[in-house]
């Protein structure tokens, strides 16, 4: 996992601007208004040849002070659990406030290295007066304006200087590594109890119980198994808007080590915006994919129809992925629940297919008799010879005359014949298009 720098302070010093001069990019809102950070926001960046994720801790819409404090307070409590390296960011236009001071106090009470860094230094005036912030406590400080980019260099220095040193990665593990994911009190740890017949994790009704990645070996049918519940941090008293900031790391981590990556929702509440970011992102790292309706006994008034209602239902929500299979279980009952790791074999099974060369190049042959290239700029689009060039997960390299003109359209195409033809159940498929 990529070292992680959180940025914390209190609201109006301009996290969310230097969030965005860090990771290069205008990701989070930037306002005048407190509060206006209330989602998560995360990114990677690279500096001096190291990698590392940068977030940004805002999303407090206070209405009085003391749960103003409540909340920096437990901003500060996760950043501390979760970071590598802390980032204290400090207003040099208004200089120290009450607020600063319960968040140094904080910092100074644990063991985590932190920057202070006094943000909106324009000007030589403000730059030489950011030394005040010394008496916060800290050793390093690094005054710079994230508007304009001053002194980001100087700290981006320091920040790699005092990453953690990188460590070797670990070599792969010949034992299939299952990531369940999900909202928070879908059922995650029930399914793992399930499968484990054991206590394993805490089973609550109380969203995000599960504070950290509970990894667990399983052996089903003579094969090993790593199932991995990904964590959804406890909310606490009336701070809700930031606790899910570092579980959405916890889960990304996640998705980025397994071989399959099991969506679980709650057949009660539906399909949402957060299951489409989940699903989309082990997409993105090409993992092998698997839904599972949980809380099936729940659904009243099921008929044969029921199931193929609910498929319909999330395909049309999210059309790209068609190609992921849907399975329906009650973790509670322990109904049906070893069919999350066998569609999950399955699926992996699929991702190590690889096709011959032979055999896919007939498979193209036909395609295009079927639905022949378009005409680009007056010029006749051709394929003249396509390739499986990797599996696990599978690549296919097709060469081709002007590459860069085929539509989009004629690229699904070819993605659906493929799974068509060739199956890949659960399994994103990468295509690469060269000039010959």
């Amino acid at each position: 996992m990529l070292p992680v720098v959180s940025i914390v302070g209190r609201p109006n010093v301009g996290k969310s601007t230097f969030f965005n001069r860090l990771i290069g990019r205008r990701k989070a809102i930037v306002h005048d208004e407190y509060g206006v950070t209330r989602d998560r926001h995360y990114g990677e960046t690279f500096w001096n040849g190291r990698d590392f994720t940068v977030i940004d801790t805002g999303g407090y819409l206070p209405n009085e002070m003391n749960v103003m404090i409540q909340g920096i307070r437990e901003q500060v409590h996760i950043a501390l659990e979760e970071s590598d390296l802390i980032l204290f960011v400090v207003d040099t236009k208004d200089g120290i406030n009450t607020l600063d001071k319960s968040v140094a106090e904080l910092l100074r009470q644990q063991e985590k290295p932190v920057i202070v860094v006094p943000n909106k230094a324009d000007n030589e005036e403000r730059r030489f007066n950011a030394t005040e912030f010394y008496e916060l406590g800290f050793e390093h400080l690094f005054p710079v304006s994230s508007i304009n980019g001053t002194g980001t260099g100087d700290l981006l220095d320091k920040v790699v200087e005092m990453l953690p040193p990188e460590s070797e990665p670990e070599p792969p593990s010949e034992t299939p590594k299952l990531a369940f994911v999900g909202r928070p009190n879908v059922g995650k740890s029930s399914l793992l109890n399930a499968l484990l017949n054991d206590e394993r994790a805490i089973v609550t009704d109380i969203p995000g119980t599960t504070r950290d990645s509970i990894n667990s070996n399983l052996t089903y049918k003579d094969k090993e198994y790593v199932l991995v519940d990904t964590a959804g941090l406890r909310k606490r008293a009336k701070v809700k808007e930031n606790i899910e900031f570092y579980s959405t790391i916890r889960t990304d981590k996640a998705i980025r080590e397994c071989d399959v990556a099991v969506l679980i929702i709650d057949s009660m509440r539906g399909f949402e915006e957060q299951d489409k970011r989940v699903i989309r992102e082990a997409e993105k790292f090409n993992k092998g994919l698997v839904i599972a309706l949980n809380k099936w006994d729940l659904v009243p008034e099921k008929d044969t129809n029921t199931v193929r209602e609910f498929e319909d239902y999330i395909y049309s929500t999210v059309p790209q992925l068609y190609y992921v299979p849907i399975i329906t279980i009650s973790a509670l009952n322990k109904q049906r629940v070893h069919k999350v790791i066998e569609m999950a074999e399955t699926v992996m099974q699929e991702r190590k297919k690889n096709i011959s060369t032979s055999d896919f190049n007939d498979f193209l042959e036909n395609m295009l008799k079927e639905k022949p290239l378009p005409m680009k700029r007056g010029q006749q689009l051709r394929i003249t010879y396509a390739t499986q060039v990797k599996s696990n997960p599978p690549v296919f390299k097709f060469f081709m005359n002007s590459p860069h003109e085929l539509p989009p359209n004629y690229r699904k195409f070819i993605e659906h014949k493929i799974r068509e033809r060739f199956g890949f159940l659960g399994v994103p498929l990468t295509m690469v298009f060269r000039q010959k």
